[in-house]
């Protein structure tokens, strides 16, 4: 790889994929939409874990996933 990617980019990629706004995030998880836009200004991989498992959940695949550490959506159980 010639550039880190942050887990916030790939996180914006599955809303944008998905066709989901942070306005329609924010307000179905209860994160603040203002997290969402500085993530978009300032890329970062240093997010809160519980964010991390409401942003899942409501996408319906694993933390995994949602870090870039597998392909597989799919929430292993």
């Amino acid at each position: 790889r010639g550039y880190l990617v942050e887990h916030s980019d790939f996180i914006l990629k599955i809303m944008y994929d998905r066709g989901i706004t942070a306005y329609r995030m924010a307000k179905e998880t209860g994160i603040t939409e203002s997290l969402f836009s500085s993530w978009k200004k300032t890329p970062t991989s240093n997010i809160y874990s519980g964010n991390l498992v409401r942003i899942a959940e409501y996408l319906g695949c694993s933390v995994d996933y949602l870090l870039g550490r597998t392909e597989n959506p799919e929430i292993n159980r």
